[in-house]
């Protein structure tokens, strides 16, 4: 079972890119993020043709957040439990059926938190404590588990460039990091740090100032994986050669490959 992740920052901007991307990855579930659209405005025929099942929760203009799965897929929920005023479409999950197991498969985009610190930045510490109590309850289950999508935490300095031009950024500072730590220490797993290791593998790379030319990235865009998940784990990668490509978004797909 493959599993991807991708922040494609706009279905609209993206419409080209992300089907001929699914036509070569072939991923057996995509979990996407800003969708930037409310749910009647995703294209979803251009997946359905392609024998994608569509769940969205959707947002007018910002956020928005997707699942495509060739896969049945079960109990679908909307929205992080824990804060019922909470208007904003970051969190979307089902139950995958793959043919020896079923993945519980969360797809989530987390606040950025700039400016820190702000109203935004205790959003962020906030809707972090809350997704570590779902995530709490999730192992509870005993199911296989992947978390997947554009934290926006750099976990450590190697998963930056320059980390020294984030250490004050909300992605980096020491309560992100903290919050990050916290949730993978309930015994979750960090897909690809499980398989790579050191600096220069990178997720993310700003229009500005010729990033992607300079490889100027940083890591955000994260798979964790709870022990039965994990257990589970054969392949994981960054796509990063599609950042080089016509039209991209900033982020690149991260994919894990699952015995399920």
């Amino acid at each position: 079972m493959k599993i991807a992740t991708f922040n494609i920052n706009g279905i609209k901007a993206r419409a080209a890119a992300l089907p001929d991307w699914l036509d070569e990855a072939r991923p057996d579930v995509a979990l996407l993020q800003e969708i930037k659209t409310v749910d009647e405005g995703f294209p979803r025929e251009m997946f359905e043709e392609r024998g994608y099942n569509v769940e969205t929760h959707g947002q007018k203009g910002f956020n928005g957040v997707a699942i495509l799965s060739k896969l049945p897929l079960e109990d679908v929920s909307r929205g992080l439990p824990g804060d019922d005023d909470d208007t904003q479409a970051r969190w979307i999950e089902a139950t995958v059926i793959g043919e020896t197991a079923a993945v519980r498969v969360c797809g989530l985009y987390l606040p950025n938190g700039n400016p820190a610190p702000g109203p935004k930045y205790d959003y962020k510490l906030a809707w972090m404590a809350r997704m570590e109590a779902h995530a709490r309850a999730l192992l509870a289950t005993e199911m296989a588990v992947v978390l997947a999508g554009d934290y926006n935490v750099i976990p450590q300095d190697e998963d930056a460039a320059r980390p020294e031009v984030w250490q004050d950024d909300a992605l980096a500072r020491p309560e992100s990091r903290a919050a990050f730590r916290r949730i993978l220490n309930l015994g979750f797993t960090d897909a690809y740090r499980a398989r790579v290791f050191g600096g220069g593998h990178y997720s993310f790379w700003d229009y500005q100032a010729g990033a992607w030319n300079r490889n100027d990235g940083i890591r955000i865009d994260h798979l964790l994986l709870s022990p039965q998940a994990a257990d589970l784990l054969t392949d994981v990668r960054i796509d990063q050669e599609i950042r080089g490509r016509e039209k991209p978004s900033d982020h690149v797909p991260v994919w894990v490959d699952l015995a399920a």
